[in-house]
């Protein structure tokens, strides 16, 4: 089975992710190397705590769907979580804050 690590860079489906996969490539010719990527649809299989930015490694597997043929097999590095919440509730603050009145 092929493996292959990458970057969440969308989590906006419901139970597929989006991972960009990049690796270095030298031109045949020029000898220079340059970056490419690629972007897979990852099927999350019950692994719920996923976020944009996260470093996970996905492993092939049978089609899934049209363009899902991937599987998420573990996460590497997560990135840290702001709590919508709090980062709500700050800007409301921000939003509300009174001027200061001129001391005379």
């Amino acid at each position: 089975m092929i493996t292959k690590k990458g970057i969440v860079t969308a989590t906006k489906m419901t139970g597929t992710v989006t991972v960009t996969v990049h690796h270095q490539v030298s031109h045949p010719l020029y000898k220079k190397s340059y970056r490419q990527s690629k972007k897979f649809l990852v099927d999350l299989n019950a692994m719920k705590d996923v976020g944009v930015g996260d470093e996970v490694v996905i492993q092939e597997c049978r089609p899934l769907s049209k363009r899902k043929h991937f599987l998420l097999k573990e996460v590497l590095k997560r990135v840290p979580r702001v709590s919508e919440m709090a980062e709500e509730a700050d800007l409301a603050t921000a939003l509300r804050r009174k001027k200061a009145s001129p001391t005379i």
